[in-house]
């Protein structure tokens, strides 16, 4: 029903000229014109009957989509929410796109089809001079999609690009101006804003071709028509209103249609690629949790088998990772090993992936190159309890439930169900600073109603202890002492310090790299890696980073080098 009018307009047009006002009667003419108006009624009621199906294809899309996005955030330990945010209106963005295509592609295919299909009918003389146009006209259309898609999906990450750098200038203010990088700062920004406009200046450039397509298929058989109008009109045997009937398919199904597809269709499909691209690479299908061998042989132990005094190794060997396969490398060939149980010290400005190698330790990410190995072990291949087993992560925001304190503190508790004693879980309350707090919340047995009546500080004092119980040999601390002062930060660091095991600390405060043993100094994807004296002497960066702490005086001495909120 669909394809009625675009199928019949040419041959009604033609009968009412030749059989109705040609002929002298004008009502035959317009019966058929009637009818012309009939089959276009009933393609209206056909295009609404559609959309039933349409809606059958295009919701368990978005639904499965909006599925992928929050569970890959979920799994995300520093998911930005604004990145979160952005990808929802993504998902959003592609269901329209898609039901719009859909839509839009089904009534241009139906009416090129069936114009062609009256043509042959009315006019078989004037296909070749239709066909051999349109011919061009989609293969050309057709290459010029992939640089279309390319040209598009750069001019995306040039914005995200510039978004970012943005972002990470304006929250790092505070470092720009006390290192005097406001020039470069600007120099960088501006180079970024340059490859912004450039992509899209290309994107442009290359967009301006779809009107030739639009001339080719559209505009060009309308003008072979008219030139050939003598002749048709003559030897090649046509009437008047088959001339007529031929110029109705051309101007009113053929031109729009391609025009439709050359400028809408294409705008929107180049769309709909970037915007799958950019779901597809921030949160790619969850990799299959690897077959353990059951029997790995001598010297391997079971992850997480509870060790008294292990001192595991945690090497990195080329280590290269981005956040999406055309983002630039957050790490690029970062190579570290550690001394058995050695306490190290992360430092850097703010988006040079500390954070990130925080998650990538953990196995929460999956390196794009190189390896991360800890005692000799891939984290990220490991299922998620043994990997828990094998390195504690604590981030910034620390998490803490209703329920009893006691609780709180054995989370997620021993395979065996079997807890600390009450004993240890009070010692070690008091070894960094939270029993105080313990004793004001009603003591082990106390319940935390609303977690939310805890300061931040609290919250983390309360993850720390659980944290320092659990029996996990490596402890990774991404800023988990942020919302501490100077004095209760040094006191946990010491006490993690002389814990069993090795510990990485994320400092917040270049106080956190004077107590490690080694420093980790990440910029621009690399890392230097030394004693904190050897570091001063190897890094002019990390020298201007402990100048500007050293050069604080009073309260702010204790304030945060890296650009973050304390």
């Amino acid at each position: 029903m669909e394809a009625l009018p675009a199928l019949l307009s040419g041959l009604l047009v033609s009968a009412a000229v030749d059989q109705g006002f040609l002929a002298g009667r004008p009502g035959v003419g317009a019966a058929w014109l009637a009818a012309f108006g009939a089959v276009t009624a009933a393609r209206a009621y056909a295009a609404r009957a559609g959309f039933p199906y349409l809606a059958a294809v295009v919701e368990p899309l978005r639904d499965a989509l909006v599925e992928r996005v929050v569970r890959g955030a979920l799994a995300r330990p520093h998911a930005d929410p604004a990145e979160v945010a952005r990808l929802t209106e993504q998902v959003e963005s592609a269901r329209q796109l898609t039901a719009t295509l859909l839509r839009t592609l089904r009534g241009v295919g139906v009416t090129l089809a069936a114009a062609l299909v009256g043509l042959a009918l009315l006019a078989p003389p004037v296909l070749p001079l239709v066909l051999l146009p349109l011919l061009a006209a989609g293969l050309l259309f057709a290459r010029l999609l992939g640089p279309l898609v390319d040209r598009r999906r750069a001019v995306v990450l040039a914005e995200e690009r510039l978004t970012a750098e943005a972002g990470g200038a304006l929250h790092g203010l505070r470092d720009i101006q006390a290192t005097g990088a406001q020039q470069r700062t600007a120099e960088t920004l501006a180079v970024t804003a340059e490859d912004s406009a450039a992509a899209s200046r290309a994107l442009g450039r290359a967009a301006a071709l779809r009107a030739l397509v639009v001339a080719l298929g559209g505009r060009l058989p309308v003008l072979a028509v008219v030139a050939a109008a003598p002749w048709l009109l003559g030897d090649g045997g046509l009437s008047p209103g088959e001339l007529l009937g031929v110029a109705t398919y051309l101007l009113q199904q053929l031109d729009p249609a391609v025009r439709t597809l050359a400028g809408t269709v294409g705008g929107w499909l180049l769309n709909l690629t970037v915007v799958l691209d950019r779901l597809a690479t921030s949160y790619p299908e969850p990799e299959p949790a690897p077959v353990q061998d059951p029997d790995p042989g001598p010297g391997h132990e079971p992850v997480g088998t509870e060790r008294p005094g292990r001192a595991p190794t945690i090497r990195l060997t080329a280590l290269r990772y981005a956040h999406g396969p055309y983002a630039a490398p957050v790490l690029a060939g970062l190579d570290l090993t550690t001394a058995p149980g050695e306490h190290l010290a992360v430092v850097g400005p703010s988006g040079t992936g500390k954070s990130t190698l925080a998650a990538l330790l953990a196995g929460l990410l999956t390196p794009l190159d190189g390896e991360v190995t800890v005692d000799g072990v891939h984290p990220h291949l490991l299922p998620g309890p043994e990997r828990a087993r094998l390195v504690a992560l604590l981030p910034q925001e620390a998490y803490v439930f209703p329920g009893p304190v006691r609780a709180n503190l054995c989370w997620p508790g021993p395979p065996d169900a079997t807890g600390p004693s009450d004993t240890r879980l009070l010692d070690t309350a008091a070894l960094l600073g939270a029993d105080e707090l313990v004793t004001r919340l009603g003591g082990l047995d106390g319940v935390i109603a609303d977690p939310g009546t805890l300061s931040a500080g609290e919250r983390q004092l309360l993850a720390l202890v659980r944290t320092y119980l659990c029996t996990a040999p490596v402890v990774v601390l991404d800023e988990a002492t942020c919302r501490l002062d100077a004095a209760a930060e040094e006191r946990v660091e010491r006490a993690f310090a002389a814990r069993p095991g090795a510990l990485v600390v994320v400092a917040h405060r270049i106080s956190s790299a004077l107590r490690a043993d080694r420093v980790l100094m990440l910029d621009g994807g690399r890392g230097v890696l030394a004693r904190h004296g050897d570091l001063q002497v190897l890094s002019p960066r990390y020298r201007e980073l402990v100048g500007h702490w050293l050069g604080s005086a009073g309260p702010r001495a204790a304030e945060p080098f890296a650009g973050r909120p304390s």
